[in-house]
């Protein structure tokens, strides 16, 4: 092969390369494109409802948002977000449906997140833990004298959840562990395979033009973009949700902070691992998971139930590493049965205690 076929060849394969990120990935429907447009052209809705504050955990600064709508409430779900989220990654409908049925929701910017302080100069070597983590969901539960309280978390929430149970059983009600592991350095549970993590990459390759490119509309273009190419299919309701979202971040709060997805994933490769610890935890626990996830396969969920005594299992068939996941309603469904049965046996608990001294 001469020098000129092959630098014919290398030309041929950049062009190909450029096409595959200029007009490679999820196509957008016009109907989706209109939805943003009208959104980046209208004034951003306000998003945050309820009481909002700071909360101290040590020398960070920890930005929350409490809300409830009944009087007295039936309990309080704190929500814990995945890797690198913010207060607002979880969805209006999400949130709405605790707020519906009775619950008061507490939610939080994570360290390195939204208009918590972000950590500019931690390093593996002096890195964050998921337990520090932990101490900064508790440090808002007391900033909020919340005794206690059912507590959902997805992914690294998952992780955190489990820390907060661990270290201060009495303050849980219940768990409730999405998409999520009890150590994700155990060797004897399967862990992300390089042709994935290589899959993943090639199909995310087209996404980065709306990053080059910028700007709001591209912005949320590539949201909408990521959860087409997760395999979801978001209601033109979902996707009007994520542009307002997106645009919110961008124009009233501080948007989005790369290093805090490292930092996240640091703590979660670093921290101690929890199977013994959980093997004596006493918390009524539910563990959500899909089937098909890559990120965090579903041994790991299974793991969880098969070590928390009690715990119960939902596997998502045909599902990934992806929330809010599909067919929320019998996800919901199960989540509020969990949360009746961990507040009957609390009430039983604490009735019997009563009976016992008197």
């Amino acid at each position: 092969m001469t020098i000129w076929v092959l630098l014919a060849l290398v030309a041929i394969g950049a062009v190909a390369l450029g096409a595959y990120v200029l007009f490679g990935g999820p196509r957008l429907s016009a109907d989706v494109l209109r939805i943003i447009e009208e959104v980046t052209e209208s004034e951003v809705p306000e998003l945050v409802e309820g009481q909002t504050g700071y909360a101290s955990s040590g020398s960070i600064k920890l930005w929350y948002v409490d809300l409830s709508r009944a009087s007295p409430e039936k309990g309080t779900i704190l929500l814990l977000a995945g890797m690198g989220g913010d207060a607002l990654v979880w969805s209006r409908s999400f949130v709405s449906a605790f707020l519906d049925a009775g619950y008061r929701v507490v939610r939080f910017d994570q360290r390195g997140t939204g208009l918590s302080d972000w950590i500019e100069t931690r390093q593996r070597k002096d890195a964050y833990t998921v337990g520090e983590l932990a101490e900064d969901a508790f440090a808002v539960l007391d900033h909020l004298k919340i005794n206690h309280a059912h507590v959902c978390g997805l992914s690294l929430g998952g992780m955190v959840a489990q820390e907060l149970a661990i270290r201060h059983p009495d303050r849980v009600d219940s768990l409730t562990l999405m998409s999520t592991s009890p150590d994700v350095a155990d060797r004897t549970l399967p862990s992300l395979s390089t042709s994935y993590l290589l899959s993943a990459a090639w199909k995310g390759l087209p996404l980065l033009r709306y990053r080059i490119a910028g700007g709001e509309k591209n912005l949320i273009k590539e949201r909408i973009a990521k959860t087409i190419a997760l395999g979801l299919s978001p209601s033109h309701d979902e996707v009007r949700d994520m542009a307002q979202h997106v645009v919110y971040d961008l124009r009233k709060r501080r948007g989005l902070h790369l290093a805090a997805m490292y930092q996240h994933q640091t703590a979660a490769a670093i921290s101690r691992p929890r199977g013994n610890l959980l093997a004596h935890l006493r918390v009524p626990t539910l563990v959500i998971h899909g089937e098909t996830d890559r990120i965090l396969p579903v041994e790991h969920g299974r793991r969880l139930v098969s070590t928390i005594p009690g715990a119960q299992g939902l596997w998502l068939k045909d599902v990934g590493h992806v929330f809010p996941y599909p067919g929320m309603s019998e996800v919901m469904t199960a989540i509020f049965s969990h949360l009746d049965s961990a507040t009957e046996g609390a009430e039983g608990a604490e009735s019997k205690e009563v009976s016992s001294k008197s």
